[in-house]
């Protein structure tokens, strides 16, 4: 079983209290239902699931019900185990496919005795439609895919290791030899695997990458079709472009998305809905352009300009032709790999909180990367594919500006750990950790 830090947050919700319910969202195939199952096995005496997704006979019995009362008689009637007050968890998967579980849930949790764990895909296209979404009865986590100290610990590097990581990185030193040399090493099959749960096994088990990119392959299949299935019928064949356009565009100069790619599409205005629906679905990563990179950057959010990558940087990386992957593991790819060292970032970003934003101009030039912490410091990061990556004008332009206060400037590269004047130099695998910095 992959070891994932949402546990940890599991956890903390067994042990809050009993009057809430567990909400784990996210895309589709990032491990929820796989993590809620385990969990409840290992913390329950007595579990119950339905897959509404699977089982239509229960999906259609669900939805039928006119209260939280009638939900629970019809949950009593189909459980395949006891329902024992004080020692059962009952666990819904895909419990999009019935909004009004989730409005009923508000009660459901008031009754004593039972427990219950909800997973559901497509959270942010569905939620929408439900009348009453019960906030203070429900506890929500977001998955992502394996972020890299997951994808490390999953290659059997202990967490102990990974901590002198963490130690250097917050003292400004560098990481041993021997230890920047592993991690780099993961990072470089990081990139070329990604974080997709199936595809982190099927590595780890044939160590294969045919393998990896069939995983890969059948995960766009089942995102094409879940575009299909789910997007209002209106906004389809664009949203299917837009997926399919992600790697041409994330791999053209600046990686910024052209809406003039998209066929008939001129203007933002014509595709925001489907952009919404696409980003709500967790199918894809936007990078949206900041006017200037001062707190707050929510106010200087411009969302008709953007990057985008694909919710996986493996996913991006097998997008491309498989000669793309020689000399990587060697740290001297032939083809330049930054779109998917920038996604591995966005990925990262993503996966420990921060909202995903850059910053160019014609005057200061790109930042790849600036976002925020909970406190208002603004961060302004480089990402550097290659070996030069001491020339930033950029990061070195946006500097000199006082205006714009940038409090930290990092460049993220394969290069050890080290800070001249205000900027720091840092291993692009360790992008992760910025949020132990705060």
């Amino acid at each position: 079983m992959l070891r994932r830090k949402a546990a940890d947050r599991l956890k903390g919700w067994l042990d809050g209290g009993t009057h809430k319910a567990l909400l784990l969202k996210g895309a589709r195939q990032v491990g929820k239902s796989y993590l809620a199952s385990a969990f409840a096995q290992e913390s329950f005496e007595h579990v119950v699931k339905f897959d509404l997704l699977e089982n239509t006979r229960v999906r259609d019995s669900f939805l039928n019900a006119t209260s939280a009362e009638d939900l629970f008689m019809r949950i009593s009637i189909e459980a395949d185990a006891p329902l024992v007050p004080g020692s059962t968890v009952i666990v819904i998967d895909e419990v999009q496919e019935c909004p009004n579980v989730v409005t009923y849930i508000k009660y459901l949790v008031q009754k004593d005795g039972y427990r219950y764990i909800l997973t559901g895909s497509l959270f942010g296209v569905k939620l929408g439609n439900i009348d009453s979404l019960p906030v203070g009865y429900v506890s929500q986590v977001e998955m992502h895919p394996l972020d890299f100290e997951e994808f490390c610990w999953a290659a059997g590097l202990a967490e102990s290791v990974f901590n002198l990581a963490r130690q250097s990185f917050a003292n400004l030193e560098p990481l041993p030899d021997h230890l920047y040399a592993r991690l780099l090493d993961l990072f470089h099959r990081y990139l070329i695997v990604g974080g997709m749960p199936d595809a982190v096994n099927a590595f780890l088990a044939t160590n294969n990458i045919d393998e990896v990119r069939r995983v890969h392959a059948d995960l766009h299949a089942l995102y094409r079709d879940g575009i299909t299935k789910h997007a209002p019928e209106g906004l389809r064949l664009v949203i299917r472009d837009i997926y399919d356009l992600i790697p041409s565009e994330a791999g053209s100069k600046g990686r910024r998305f052209r809406l003039s790619s998209i066929r008939n599409v001129r203007r933002f205005s014509q595709v925001t809905d489907h952009f919404l629906w696409r980003s709500d679905a967790g199918v894809a990563l936007p990078v949206y352009n900041v006017s200037s990179p001062v707190s707050p950057l929510l106010i200087a959010e411009q969302r008709s300009f953007f990057k985008l990558f694909y919710l996986d940087a493996g996913m991006l990386a097998s997008s491309y032709p498989k000669r793309a992957y020689e000399g990587l593991l060697d740290g001297s790819a032939s083809m330049n790999f930054g779109s998917v060292y920038e996604a591995a970032v966005a990925q990262e970003l993503a996966a420990h909180g921060f909202a995903l934003r850059y910053f160019t101009s014609k005057k200061i030039g790109e930042l790849d990367f600036v976002v925020e912490r909970a406190d208002g410091a603004v961060l302004a990061i480089e990402v550097k594919s290659g070996r030069q990556y001491l020339t930033h004008a950029a990061l070195d332009n946006a500097l000199a500006v006082p205006e714009y206060a940038i409090d930290e400037a990092y460049v993220l590269a394969e290069t050890n750990v080290r800070q001249e004047g205000r900027i720091v130099y840092a291993p692009i695998f360790l992008i992760g950790l910025l949020d132990d910095m705060g």
